[in-house]
């Protein structure tokens, strides 16, 4: 019995190092990892770091970061368009506000597109997302009240297709983008 009890101490006991080894490899790896490319917050500032052989050699920073900043489904991958390797960086925050009578949960979702090697933002896309819960009062005196639910959307949705070129759509809008290598960046493609 004694060595049954001491061998679930030792066991636990290992499966609680290892586990806690493997989360603070996980930390420093970064948000998003893609070729040479880390996205992460460093120093105070959400950045891509360029590593060459695994050691840190440049950066560029995508926007100050404070200590409440968390980038949730944050997204790096890579493309070509117009013969030219483009990156991809794709992120979420969430916001909100809350009053005894309404309730705001904002979701805002950024798209950036990078050309690394001139270390240039080329394209930029921002979509918010508010939903909305708020108490009405149906009469003056305050008795009877309902719930009510709203959605906001601000900005484009953003679509990257299989050739390299953008598409934002909105409510009543779509926009198509194409990649101009002469001038390194997206410029609003020629209607047919």
């Amino acid at each position: 019995m004694k060595k049954m009890v001491l061998l679930i101490c030792v066991l636990l006991m290992g499966v609680g190092g290892y586990s806690q080894k493997k989360k603070s490899a996980r930390a420093s790896a970064g948000l998003a990892k893609v070729d040479n490319l880390i996205a992460e917050v460093k120093s105070g500032n959400f950045q891509v770091t360029i590593t060459e052989n695994g050691k840190p050699k440049d950066a560029m920073v995508i926007k100050a970061a404070d200590a409440k900043f968390s980038p949730e489904n944050c997204k790096l991958s890579s493309f070509t368009a117009g013969g030219t390797k483009l990156y991809l960086l794709t992120w979420s925050e969430k916001s909100g506000a809350k009053t005894d009578l309404k309730t705001e949960d904002i979701t805002t979702i950024y798209s950036v597109v990078y050309e690394i090697t001139a270390k240039k933002q080329v394209f930029s896309n921002t979509q918010m997302t508010n939903h909305i819960t708020e108490k009405i009062f149906l009469d003056k005196l305050k008795n009877a009240s309902e719930t009510q639910e709203k959605i906001r959307r601000e900005g484009f949705e953003f679509k990257l297709n299989p050739d390299g070129s953008i598409t934002q759509k909105g409510k009543t809008q779509e926009n198509k983008f194409t990649y101009d290598a002469a001038k390194a960046e997206y410029v609003a493609a020629k209607k047919k």
